[in-house]
């Protein structure tokens, strides 16, 4: 292994994607290659102890302990999954172990189930490389009886999930029963269960899997057949010392990355939150940006960072702190005045429906200061909530929109399908050009967007008709602000979604409408910005990765070439 080399770029690659998780994998792949530990020709060849191991399988069977099963065929050179040091040799798991599957006893016999009598382990009670002390339920003396027909597996036994999440292994720290999802695990040597407890789980993640109703699983032909590297006793005993140094070596590393990522999202949420801080001046606001713009490079390493940075310019874009205020504006009381004289006048002559009353707005129920030329209003005073149930000229070939095809905190619009592909026979609810698609089902109370075709759009969705500029609209609708007004108590319902009422209720901060064009232009220029940061640290992300890969790749199987072609 080329240690040097990998501590030279150790901080280029601790930063890529599960670095450690990465890292913990290669340590178990050089301990099952012989790459770990340097091997001592003095050691009992694993050949001699391959014959140990037969010897006390058939002692064990002629005291009834196991029962005899057929011997496996050796392990041919050409199913060898790859070379081993020459003390080494491959075997196959049914040949050095004994194991066997649990069981549920019937659900239907009450009798059975939680008396306290057994721990019976479900794969939820297992943690991977942990003791299970603890399980959620347990069975009873007549379930041991009549349904197990035997003793539980005594404390200190090996026990492995072969269904669904295959290779989970654990140890138990009570006598227990289990499903028949895990299995036991007996050594006929029982010198081989730290190696084994160790190596297995990756082990039998690359067994030969069966596809089942619920996942991928392994039968017992399959487990059987797990191909196992056996090394000499001794060394095994070396390995299992030096993977449980590593092991807590990458422990302290994993814990000092979260200490460091939590670390850098705190000064970067402090950083930012001086901008939106209710104390922030005007005069204050240049210094603090300028600050900010400076620490984020440092601060910022991974792409879903850039969320906090959106968000702080939304924030600042709805209260008044991210252009500058025209006195020459038309103040937004007007335009709420002409608004509502449109309304009126439009409604009077039949051609949108008659408002409902508008509630009086308390000053108490302001969630922030606005600039003064600003006014906040009601929902309902700015924008229309429709309800078109009809069936559209186009149906059902025309675009149908659900909140899965919203990205949410962003206004983004994400691949949609037809009304026919969807599979959606009744859906009514259309929508036309220009429209705002808003998602009133929680917890996607942050998924709106602005589309440009006619539609329908799920009954999940409001189709929204803005009296002020839309994409200001929608950019309120994406900040917190919003979102907090939205799921409050006042505007809480039984159902889990916001009805109109409660949507017509909430608080809109109303700019001249010419600040509200400049807002807009503003922030597309920022999250522009947003977009290139967060593609930049997707491509670092990925050449850390790479990076990360060649050097393990370089200490498995040596290529001169490989490491400076991915740098």
């Amino acid at each position: 292994m080329n240690a040097e080399r990998l501590l030279q770029v150790y901080e280029q690659i601790s930063e890529a994607p599960d670095a450690i998780a990465r890292l913990r994998r290669f340590v178990l792949d050089l301990a099952v290659r012989g790459k770990l530990v340097e091997q001592d020709a003095a050691n009992e060849p694993a050949i001699e102890l391959l014959d140990r191991i037969a010897e006390k399988k058939v002692r064990l069977f002629e005291v009834g302990a196991i029962k005899k099963k057929p011997e496996l065929p050796p392990v041919a050179r050409c199913d060898q999954p790859h070379p081993l040091p020459s003390n080494w040799i491959w075997v196959r798991f049914a040949n050095i172990v004994d194991f066997s599957a649990g069981r549920t006893p019937s659900r239907g016999d009450t009798s059975y189930w939680n008396t306290g009598d057994f721990h019976w382990v479900s794969i939820a009670d297992m943690v991977d490389g942990q003791v299970v002390s603890e399980t959620k339920e347990t069975v009873s003396e007549k379930a041991k009886k009549e349904a197990f027909k035997s003793d539980p597996a005594p404390a200190g036994t090996m026990i492995m999930s072969f269904k669904l999440t295959i290779g989970k292994m654990s140890r138990l720290g009570v006598h227990a029963y289990h499903n028949e999802a895990i299995i036991s695990i007996r050594p006929h040597l029982a010198e081989l269960d730290p190696y084994l407890f160790k190596v297995l789980p990756d082990l039998a993640r690359g067994g030969e899997t069966k596809g089942a109703i619920k996942g991928v699983t392994l039968n017992r032909e399959s487990i059987s057949n797990i191909l196992i590297p056996l090394p000499p006793l001794a060394e095994q005993h070396r390995i299992v010392a030096k993977v449980d140094e590593l092991m807590a070596l990458c422990d302290r590393l994993e814990e000092a990355g979260k200490t460091r990522e939590e670390l850098r999202d705190k000064l970067t949420a402090a950083s930012l939150a001086r901008l939106t801080a209710p104390d922030t001046t005007a005069e204050d606001l240049p210094t603090h940006a300028a600050f900010a713009l400076k620490a984020l490079p440092a601060l910022t390493t991974r792409p879903d960072q850039i969320k906090t940075l959106r968000q702080t310019i939304l924030n600042l874009a709805v209260r008044g702190k991210l252009v500058e205020q025209d006195p020459a504006d038309e103040p937004a009381s007007d335009l709420l005045e002409q608004i509502a004289e449109d309304r009126d006048r439009l409604s009077k002559k039949g051609e949108i429906k008659k408002q409902k009353p508008i509630l009086p707005l308390d000053d108490s129920e302001v969630p922030y200061e606005a600039p003064e030329n600003w006014q906040w209003a009601r929902f309902n005073e700015i924008a229309a909530i429709q309800s078109n149930l009809v069936s559209p000229k186009g149906y059902p070939d025309m675009p149908h929109i659900a909140p899965d095809n919203i990205e949410g905190w962003t206004a983004r619009l994400l691949p949609y399908v037809s009304v026919k592909e969807a599979g959606v026979f009744s859906g009514k609810h259309s929508f036309s050009a220009g429209s705002i698609l808003y998602s009133k089902i929680r917890p996607n109370l942050a998924k709106v967007t602005i589309v440009d075709f006619d539609g329908l759009c799920s009954a999940d969705m409001y189709p929204i008709r803005a009296h002020i500029h839309r994409e200001f609209l929608v950019k309120f609708m994406i900040t917190q602000a919003f979102v907090d007004q939205s799921v409050s108590e006042d505007n809480r319902v039984a159902m889990p979604k916001i009805n109109q009422a409660a949507l017509s209720n909430i608080l809109i901060p109303v700019p001249p409408l010419a600040e509200q064009h400049r807002i807009v232009a503003k922030v597309d220029a920022l999250m522009a910005l947003c977009d290139r940061l967060e593609a930049a640290l997707t491509t670092t992300a990925t050449s850390r990765t790479r990076l990360l890969e060649s050097l393990l790749h370089e200490a498995l199987e040596p290529v001169t070439d490989t490491l400076e072609a991915a740098e």
